[in-house]
């Protein structure tokens, strides 16, 4: 930072020509503070604290969608059957299964839900009043 200074003459007062301009060095009391080399590295060490902070929420982030429940990431099916497992069973709600020699509603119900089988189990049970099934019958899967 540079200052002007006017500076008359008492000699020149009665000539009409424009005062004298002379640069005068700017004054040791301006320049307070830090120094230029310490603003740089207080600088330096906020950016790589916000690098950091970056890296860490964008690191956390990934984790939060990773760990969010969905058909995608092995999520649940309105069944209570986690979605990989609904798309691999042979039955599923709603399909007529002929039972073949053999077949016990507890078999079939591993076919519906290999998970938890007594859910299934509870439900056939519940659609043909019976727990015993025969050879050749047509069961709708609950």
């Amino acid at each position: 930072m540079a200052a002007l200074e006017v500076v008359e003459f008492e000699e020149f007062e009665d000539v009409t020509e424009r005062p004298y301009l002379q640069l005068v060095t700017t004054p040791q009391v301006f320049r307070t503070g830090p120094s230029l080399t310490s603003r740089r590295a207080a600088r330096a060490r906020m950016m790589k604290r916000r690098r950091r902070t970056l890296l860490a929420l964008t690191l956390m982030m990934g984790l939060v969608i990773l760990a969010w429940p969905g058909h995608a990431f092995g999520g649940v099916t309105g069944a209570g059957l986690p979605s990989d497992l609904a798309d691999s069973s042979v039955l599923a709600s709603g399909m007529n299964y002929v039972v073949q020699p053999g077949d016990t509603v507890n078999s079939i119900a591993r076919m519906i839900n290999p998970v938890d089988p007594k859910v299934a189990r509870a439900d056939l049970v519940r659609e043909l009043d019976s727990s015993v099934v025969v050879p050749g019958e047509h069961v709708l899967i609950p």
